[in-house]
């Protein structure tokens, strides 16, 4: 079989996975509204999807190593399905956080054994090419689910069965079955079903980063809706979204050809800049200036900062990719969910606009500390996105 086909159809089931992922993000205000809960409630069940995400990377994030890549990708599709499906039957804000809790273990399962499948199927002397296309594939997807969502509510109207819920009805499972047919090239090894996250060495400062840009794009995703919402612009939830996430693939070429630390720097720029630059369009209510800061958060967080932090823990760590990028993907969404939590229980006490002041302060000063930690004590010689992943 042709590398293309496995290829492509490996890269189409990452994107239904993580299309899943944020498909029901439009929705999140009808489903708080349909069991009263304030912005907290929202942003809990926002981050229930890390609840499940996170023990499956801690404690399976090498499962594949053991009983092969396949198993875990086809689970992964299944348990989106399922997911939601959930919301269909029981619209409500229990049934939010059970499905984000399965949309976490899917994708947890899901990133680790596809990343190291698609290297596999590549070969490692092209790894940098399979960063790129799994980085490619999961940013369209956790983009694409909460636009098209978006998209089906401007043409159906209010519902909590849009037209993009039965599209993955229709698509998941067959992926599922799709993906059980992929070639075996993988060697599963004789090792323990549970197995640790590998954080491998002189990798924090792009793990902080992962970190710290995830924030960023938690705060668009599941914050910035509310804000809209109440200044009547919902309708534009889902290109928001799209544009928190998508704006960065279109950037992953421009990685590609720098070196990991300046991908990182520059992402490390970008970050408080776009988030800058969105607060000012929702205190000052111009829509352009929300889309713009979207993209530039975008452009740094699923980006520059994305492949190159996926590109250097699969660099160095090129016989445990799985639980490299395990590891990397704690970082991530530990950033992910914590602040938006804090920041929800904020915006209930003090309002939505003070807690994204808050968080914006806290982010400038976050981003200063680990730029000058990472100069003082970065003794590792510059690795390149473009050259350096498959020589080293």
């Amino acid at each position: 079989m042709p590398k293309l086909i496995p290829v492509s159809l490996l890269s189409l089931g990452l994107f239904t996975v993580t299309f899943a992922v944020n498909l029901q993000a439009p929705l999140y205000d009808a489903y708080a509204a349909e069991s009263d809960v304030g912005a907290t409630g929202v942003t809990v069940a926002f981050a229930a999807y890390v609840g499940g995400l996170m023990p499956t990377l801690l404690l399976l994030g090498g499962l594949s190593d053991r009983i092969g890549r396949r198993g875990p990708i086809a689970l992964a599709l299944i348990l989106g399905t399922a997911a939601t499906a959930l919301l269909v039957q029981l619209p409500s804000w229990t049934s939010l956080i059970v499905a984000r809790f399965l949309l976490g273990i899917g994708t947890g399962l899901a990133t680790t054994a596809g990343t190291a499948y698609m290297t596999e199927i590549l070969g490692s002397d092209r790894a940098k090419n399979a960063a790129l296309i799994v980085t490619s594939a999961t940013s369209l997807g956790f983009g694409g689910g909460a636009l098209a969502t978006g998209i089906s509510l401007g043409v159906q109207g209010p519902t909590f069965l849009p037209a993009s819920y039965i599209g993955l009805f229709v698509a998941a499972p067959v992926l599922a079955m799709i993906a059980l047919g992929l070639p075996r090239v993988d060697k599963p090894r004789n090792v323990s079903l549970l197995r640790l996250p590998v954080f491998p060495s002189c990798t924090w400062r792009f793990g902080a980063a992962m970190a710290l840009a995830w924030s960023t794009s938690g705060m668009t995703i599941a914050v910035i809706p509310l804000e809209l919402a109440a200044n009547d612009l919902g309708g534009w939830t889902g290109l928001v979204i799209f544009l928190a996430i998508c704006v960065g693939f279109l950037c992953q070429p421009i990685a590609r050809r720098m070196t990991n630390d300046r991908a990182l720097a520059l992402g490390f720029v970008l970050i408080p800049l776009g988030f800058v630059v969105l607060l000012a369009g929702v205190w000052l209510k111009v829509l352009a200036f929300v889309l713009l800061g979207t993209c530039i958060t975008s452009a740094a967080s699923y980006g520059f900062t994305y492949l190159a932090s996926l590109a250097e823990v699969s660099l160095r760590a090129p016989d445990d990719r799985a639980r490299a990028t395990a590891g990397l993907l704690v970082y991530a969404y530990f950033g992910f969910s914590l602040p938006v939590i804090v920041s929800g229980a904020l915006a209930d006490m003090f309002g939505l606009l003070s807690a994204m002041l808050m968080f914006g302060a806290v982010q400038i000063i976050v981003t200063t500390i680990i730029v000058m930690t990472g100069k003082r004590a970065s003794v590792s010689p510059v690795a390149t996105l473009d050259a350096g992943i498959g020589t080293r």
